[in-house]
């Protein structure tokens, strides 16, 4: 990854003409309000369209300057240089927590026909499967999304390093309702690490404690080794992470902060900190999705918002950096992750809309098979969509949240229908679609 150029000396540049940058922040307002819905770096900035006679670093300046007019909060993390990391809330990302604060609570999904209560569980297996699998990918678990579903689905033991990174996130996601009547703690934060982290370290030793002197330096690398990120020394751990509890736990302060960004705020800290040998990403973004939980954000539940990381894997890593390198600004990480939540909703109100078709073509359908149950329709319909599934009773009873035996039945009975073949190896069942499945359905 190219790690992002260093901005120009914008103070340095206002010194020299205080009165031009002033009047800039006025005539370039419609570029300044763009530059803020996207939260631009320098590296992109540079390369907008630009009145005549006005240079990059000048523009730049007037960016700046506007920056620091609005109404910018302090958390009381340090980086490397000592200084306080800041943000402020800009209209775009105001405009996103009233969405979320509309949206995010779950009433998508109560007053969704299309999702019966089994369904949602189907849902919400799924999604916890996406988040463990993509949060473990985006720290190296070399393993497929076919695979690792399998493996979660079947009840597997893994068989490998990346398989037991995403087992672990799998079991750490599931535990997190447990803890939610919990106010953040230390031992809290060992807690999740400690599930996160079991058997994939050099030592285990090191699961569930907080990095010490004897672990030795720690540096964030990417795929060229490049050093793109240095934590902060072990032995300011301790203080920080008490300080990052308070914050999470002080939510009626005379300083209101947003829910949604305080979560995100206490994901970036942690991943800042690095307080862990290893296991430092998983363990952010399962404090995240605890917090939002915590809050009373349902929602969170069935969102994978991993799998968008992922997919714009190298514009979070500069989030990071960009907040590091800019004046301690967490904006541009904050504006980052708000918009991967959108787009995670926005995937989830596709999968609606599918579900609402399946709805209607499950109405025909049950006219025309009366004999099966919700389960085995559900089923068939994967089938049809993939017709080289294997199916089982494990993956039934994970899916549908069923017993071996409602499971079995259901396999078996669509066997005896003659809709699925059955195969046996040693004393294990598989089934999947006959070759005409189509024809006998319609």
């Amino acid at each position: 990854m190219k790690i992002p150029e260093q901005a120009p000396d914008w103070r340095q540049i206002f010194n020299e003409d205080q009165g031009f940058l002033i009047e800039a922040t006025g005539l370039h307002a419609q570029l300044i309000a763009k530059a803020n819905v996207e939260y631009m770096y320098w590296d992109k900035f540079k390369h907008q369209r630009l009145p005549d006679k006005v240079k990059p670093e000048e523009a730049w300046a007037a960016l700046k300057l506007s920056r620091l007019m609005r109404e910018v909060k302090s958390i009381p993390l340090k980086d490397g240089k000592g200084k306080i990391f800041n943000y402020w809330i800009p209209d775009s990302a105001q405009k996103a927590l009233h969405f979320l604060d509309q949206n995010a609570a779950g009433q998508i999904l109560i007053d969704e026909p299309a999702l019966q209560s089994e369904e949602r569980q189907r849902y919400l297996l799924k999604s916890i499967m996406e988040e463990a699998i993509t949060s473990s990918q985006l720290e190296g678990a070399a393993t497929t999304r076919v695979v690792a579903k399998e493996m979660l689905r079947s009840g597997r033991q893994p068989t490998n390093h990346a398989e037991r990174m995403i087992f672990n996130n799998y079991i750490t996601i599931t535990k997190i309702r447990d803890h939610l009547a919990e106010e953040l703690s230390p031992e809290l934060l060992l807690t999740f690490h400690k599930h996160i982290s079991k058997d994939t370290l050099d030592s285990s030793d090191q699961e569930g404690r907080f990095r010490i002197e004897e672990d030795g330096d720690i540096r964030v690398y990417d795929e060229k080794d490049q050093v793109l990120h240095t934590p902060p020394l072990s032995g300011t751990i301790g203080e920080s992470i008490k300080r990052l509890c308070d914050f999470a736990n002080t939510e009626d302060g005379e300083e209101f902060v947003h829910p949604v960004i305080r979560g995100i705020i206490l994901h970036f800290w942690l991943a800042y900190l690095h307080p862990f040998a290893d296991g430092n990403g998983r363990t952010a973004r399962a404090l995240f999705y605890w917090y939002m939980l915590k809050r009373k954000y349902w929602l969170f539940e069935y969102l994978s918002i991993s799998r968008i990381m992922r997919k714009a894997a190298i514009q979070y890593y500069r989030s990071f950096l960009y907040s590091e390198i800019d004046e301690s600004d967490i904006t541009y990480f904050i504006m980052f992750h708000l918009r991967a939540i959108r787009l995670a909703i926005d995937e989830l109100r596709i999968y609606l809309a599918r579900k609402q078709k399946e709805s209607r073509d499950a109405i025909q359908f049950l006219k025309k098979q009366p004999h099966l149950n919700l389960r085995q329709r559900s089923l068939l319909v994967s089938a049809l969509d993939r017709p080289d599934r294997i199916f089982t009773f494990k993956t039934h009873m994970a899916i549908h949240g069923v017993v071996y035996q409602t499971a079995r039945a259901d396999l078996i009975g669509l066997h005896a229908f003659g809709l699925l073949e059955m195969h046996k190896s040693g004393r294990k069942f598989t089934f999947t679609a006959v070759p005409d499945l189509k024809e006998k359905l319609t």
